[in-house]
């Protein structure tokens, strides 16, 4: 039956030959958002439905796309570096499918990795339905199964894509019944159960529903969000109601308030309530409204209910506020986002080297960027410390609290941070912990080694299977202590030669489970401020390894290296050769220098304990103890309890 259509802001006119119909706008609109653990291929996918949507020119994405990783949606400089999604984005999409309907597809592109799960639950509510990518050799890993966990509690509809189909030693036919294992666990209803099933290779650029079928493009994956994901429950003749899930800043417009009208719709210059988390009620006017297009936003007049859409002008507004009507102001619930499972000590940097590298040093300066961050890191919290210099910050891990400070030190700041420590509760007079579920992929030569170095850090094995069509690989899950996660990745580096991979999300709070072995190692501890020689580092080879290289500034009380044994000890990296009038009889040997340990931000939180800070600044990250004279450690360790 031959028809064409014409669209008006409101409503869709279908003009057939015996019939005119009035279909709602949010009919042709679907929103989505892409969940999967860390390194799925989450942004390789949405990257490939930017390039086959026929909106741009390829010219344009490989240019977006930069050189290194080649990834259109990681656009922040640390997500590019590390090759990890950080930040939440939305993208909209225009898409024709076969009956020359046009739709509207908003994309959320969500982070895979554990320690950001906060992106994940506040962007859900924009969400009707979500595309669950797993991959097609790894199968669902912890994060999986935290995303998966949320979209079932919000009703959310489920399409799986099962990605990487491509791969050596895929088992794509496994992964799925192990995908609706994990439905049946997390207590699906059968409708979900029935879930639509999609083959891709995000890299190579196509999508099947028939494994045995090799197509050319995406459009399996377009062709399933439009067929199975709801359009928006949009009520468009009720009061406004728009809810903000995104924060941005602009230098000319202020704040700019990022979510979806729920209901009725938000025009240019109206007059609106914006309702705070406390209830309270300010009367503001809506400068300018952006609808997303593509990856960028073009200005218009209204936006319907159903749509997802940027606001400026609004202040003061923030994540989980309500723009409502002033006539009828009603809130709308927020998801639950869950509490930080990890606390850290930001104090001021103190140390001989301070204000040397960076602009903001001090605690003003600190708490003002903290708060800052508050404004759309929901799962972070910040509670002044002890001392008026102190500040203590709650995340999900070591991850979400070292992109905090990577961001900060890449601002200007110096800041130092104590060593991390649990979030405990105390249910019935008794102390509990947070629970990890830690999942490790590894070869069998080294699963002793791991089972090993995990039984000593209070860790319960609760799975151990061997991977069809792996048969070298073993896949291990435990659930382990929060606490007996410092410093095992290194380790269990180390006690595989690297080949042993290990992903873990927050499971819930059980009793304490004892004591877990700290550092064994010691450290050496400078005596004398100045520049480090390799005449000193060579006369205290055989003491262990050093974290400096000759040449660098050292001052009194910095961690420039690990002891061999488990003491600390005093050194002098800063001496040099005496020289003198008189030769030497023989010809002075070369000094041996070991090359050092340098240790990434992370490492170096994990390193640490409790009587030792990270130094972080600009250009250069450091140990040091927190008291820097040697006297004021001796007295300090006679007032220590035995």
């Amino acid at each position: 039956m031959p028809y064409w259509h014409y669209r008006n802001p409101a409503t869709t006119l279908l003009f057939t030959n015996t019939l005119v119909e009035f279909v709602m706008y949010s009919d042709y609109i679907r929103n989505v958002a892409i969940i999967a653990h860390v390194d799925h291929g989450k942004t390789t996918l949405v990257d490939q439905l930017l390039y086959q949507s026929g909106m741009f020119r390829h010219e344009e994405l490989d240019k977006l796309a930069g050189e290194k990783h080649a990834l259109i949606m990681d656009s922040n400089p640390i997500e590019r570096e590390r090759g990890i999604t950080i930040l939440s984005k939305n993208c909209s999409i225009q898409y024709t499918d076969r009956r020359k309907n046009d739709y509207k597809i908003n994309i959320i592109d969500t982070p895979g990795h554990a320690d950001f799960g906060g992106e994940v639950e506040r962007v859900l509510k924009m969400a009707d339905g979500v595309l669950l990518l797993v991959d097609a050799f790894e199968g669902p890993m912890p994060q999986t199964r935290f995303v998966l966990r949320k979209a079932l509690n919000y009703e959310l509809k489920l399409i799986v894509v099962i990605n990487k189909v491509d791969r050596k030693n895929s088992r794509p036919d496994d992964v799925v019944n192990e995908v609706f294992d994990l439905l049946v666990q997390l207590g699906a209803e059968d409708q979900t159960l029935d879930f639509p099933l999609i083959y891709a290779s995000a890299t190579q650029g196509w999508a099947t529903t028939d494994l045995n079928t090799k197509t050319t493009n995406m459009k399996a994956i377009f062709e399933a969000i439009i067929n199975n994901i709801p359009a928006p429950h949009a009520m468009r003749d009720a009061p406004l109601q728009m809810l903000v899930t995104n924060l941005e800043y602009s230098d000319y417009v202020g704040r700019i308030a990022i979510g979806r009208v729920f209901s009725g719709q938000i025009t240019q210059g109206q007059k609106v309530t914006v309702i705070d988390s406390q209830g309270l009620h300010t009367q503001q006017k809506v400068v300018q409204i952006y609808q997303f297009q593509g990856l960028g936003r073009k200005e218009t007049a209204t936006v319907h209910a159903g749509d997802i859409c940027a606001i400026a002008g609004l202040d003061p507004v923030d994540i989980g506020n309500t723009i409502a009507s002033p006539d009828n102001p009603s809130k709308i619930n927020v998801i639950a986002v869950d509490e930080p499972t990890m606390t850290m000590t930001f104090r001021v940097n103190d140390g001989p080297f301070a204000g040397k590298d960076g602009k903001h040093v001090t605690s003003r300066k600190i708490g003002e960027r903290l708060q800052k961050e508050l404004q759309h890191n929901v799962a972070l919290r910040v509670e002044p410390g002890v001392t008026p210099e102190e500040f203590n910050v709650s995340g999900r891990g070591l991850m979400h609290l070292g992109i905090l400070l990577e961001n900060m030190r890449r601002e200007g700041y110096e800041i130092c941070v104590g060593k991390p420590n649990v979030i405990l509760r105390i249910v019935n007079g008794r102390r509990h912990e947070p629970i990890e579920l830690l999942a490790v992929d590894c070869p069998l030569d080294c699963q002793n080694a791991i089972m090993s170095l995990l039984g000593d850090r209070r860790s319960e094995i609760t799975t151990i299977t061997q991977k069809n069509g792996a048969d070298d690989f073993v896949h291990m899950e435990f659930l382990i202590p929060s606490r007996g996660l410092f410093g095992l990745n290194a380790r269990m580096l180390n006690a595989t030669r690297g080949r042993a991979t290990m992903y873990h999300t927050f499971e819930r709070y059980e009793l304490m489970r004892g004591a877990i072995p700290q550092r064994k190692a010691g450290v050496m501890i400078a005596t004398t401020t100045g520049q480090v020689t390799a005449y000193a580092l060579d006369a205290l080879y055989d003491r262990g390894i050093f974290f400096v290289e000759p040449g660098e500034e050292v001052y009194d009380g910095q961690v420039v290296g690990e002891h061999c044994k488990e003491n600390d000890i005093p050194v002098n990296v800063v001496r040099s050769k005496q020289l003198t009038n008189v030769r030497s009889a023989g010809k002075d040997d070369a000094a041996k220098v070991r090359p050092a340990r340098k240790m990434s931000l992370e490492a170096t939180m994990e390193y640490i304990q409790a009587d030792e800070l990270v130094e972080i600044c600009p250009n250069s990250i450091r140990i040091r103890k927190l008291f820097l004279k040697e006297t004021d450690r001796r007295r300090q360790t006679r007032k220590a309890p035995r």
